[in-house]
């Protein structure tokens, strides 16, 4: 039985300063994933990142918290990739099923100046303000813009 809900989720959109490619780049390459792949206050060690870029390959990495220690491993499967243009993948717990996971989806479109990227999460709730879910990965969006410049 599903227990993950796909009519909840939210949309993001970054107007950011690089090529599609660059920001496909920072979402697939490990050694740039460490730099942004987490919100403030915490880090990505680049020991703690696998990735299969391959759909149906699977990705892992562990976010630590600057403060306190604590670990927050994170993972999924790719279910679709068409680089530099699109990405999907499924988010959770490591080893999580596929069909039961919140699923990420980012489309990122050239601009005059730039990258268009939209990033939607599907699968769980989150709003502006709610120290969780959307506050961690607008946090963590922030965190790329700053990494691509």
């Amino acid at each position: 039985m599903t227990k993950t809900d796909m009519t909840q989720g939210f949309t993001m959109t970054r107007a950011l300063n690089a090529t599609p490619q660059e920001v496909w780049h920072a979402w697939t390459n490990p050694d740039a994933m460490a730099q942004w792949w987490h919100p403030r206050n915490t880090s990505t060690p680049r020991e703690e990142i696998e990735v299969d870029l391959r759909v149906g390959g699977t990705y892992r990495y562990t976010m630590v918290s600057d403060t306190t220690g604590e670990r927050f491993v994170t993972g999924g499967v790719y279910l679709e990739l068409d680089p530099p243009r699109r990405l999907v993948l499924t988010w959770g717990e490591p080893g999580s099923d596929p069909q039961d996971t919140p699923v990420i989806t980012v489309s990122l479109e050239p601009m005059e100046r730039g990258t268009m990227m939209t990033f939607e999460l599907r699968g769980v709730h989150g709003e502006a303000g709610d120290e969780f879910f959307y506050d961690g990965w607008d946090e963590a969006l922030d965190v790329l813009e700053e990494h691509l410049g």
